[in-house]
């Protein structure tokens, strides 16, 4: 079982990737911007993050960069 963060603007697509997922046996923590997805990680550790690039308020690629600061 994997720790995985869904980091996506979209709804229907953060439902999407949970339902399939939680299937599989995988517990899922979801975020709507890079800049939640940042704040969840400094609490809790994932072992994969599905991340979209473009998002309000801080888009994928920067939130990447912070995350991998700490």
């Amino acid at each position: 079982m994997y720790k995985i963060l869904v980091v996506d603007d979209e709804d229907m697509i953060r439902a999407l990737i949970r339902k399939y997922a939680e299937f599989e046996g995988h517990k899922v923590t979801e975020a709507t911007d890079g800049m939640e997805a940042i704040e969840i990680c400094r609490q809790q550790d994932f072992d994969i993050i599905v991340m979209d690039i473009m998002m309000p308020e801080l888009d994928g690629f920067s939130a990447c960069r912070e995350i991998r600061k700490f």
